[in-house]
């Protein structure tokens, strides 16, 4: 008869990804995951097989709380070019005030890209993201186009705050935003 679990797998998913956080990818060894999590290295080893399933797991479950907060941040804010605003200032709030931080959390981005499943998941993200933010621009001339472009000038302005960090990263996004939308005038 097996064991009962001791840890959910969205604990355990949220264990490894604190720790990718918090240390980077090449950190989410199996032994340092048992560390964390007190499980023992077979168990994770009998749960993930290797360290590429582990991290897989790990990120594709960040993909889930990112599409989860995605979706109820569009259903809270209007559909206008303001709302597109609140949208993307609230989804830049996981990125906290530390510009080392974000710079780690760029490692996480290099991990999707290498994997295939994980690149597919960002695709699909972008694509939602884009919908979302162009029913903000619905009475535009290029919803779509003006939708991309602010995605573009949203995660660049994240970007340039890594260099500058000049003061809270959501005050230097609504900024940044907001002149997009002044010289789009929408």
């Amino acid at each position: 008869m097996p064991r009962r679990r001791t840890l959910s797998d969205e604990q355990l998913l949220a264990m490894v990804l604190a720790l990718i956080q918090a240390e980077g990818p090449d950190a989410a060894t199996f032994a340092a995951v048992a560390k964390a999590s007190g499980l023992s290295g077979s168990t994770l080893v009998q749960r993930f097989a290797t360290k590429a399933a582990m991290l897989r797991a790990a990120l594709l479950y960040a993909w889930d709380r990112l599409d989860a907060e995605t979706a109820r941040l569009a259903e809270s804010v209007p559909k206008t070019p303001d709302g597109a605003v609140a949208l993307l200032v609230g989804l830049s709030q996981d990125y906290g005030d530390n510009a080392a931080a974000y710079g780690e959390g760029l490692l996480l981005l290099r991990e999707d890209f290498r994997d295939p499943v994980l690149r597919a998941r960002g695709a699909a993200w972008g694509k939602a993201l884009t919908t979302v933010i162009a029913g903000c621009f619905a009475s535009a001339q290029a919803p779509e186009t003006i939708a991309r472009l602010m995605l573009a000038q949203w995660q660049g302005s994240l970007t340039w705050w890594g260099f500058s960090a000049d003061g809270p990263v959501a005050a230097y996004v609504e900024t940044e935003l907001r002149r997009f939308l002044a010289a789009v005038k929408a």
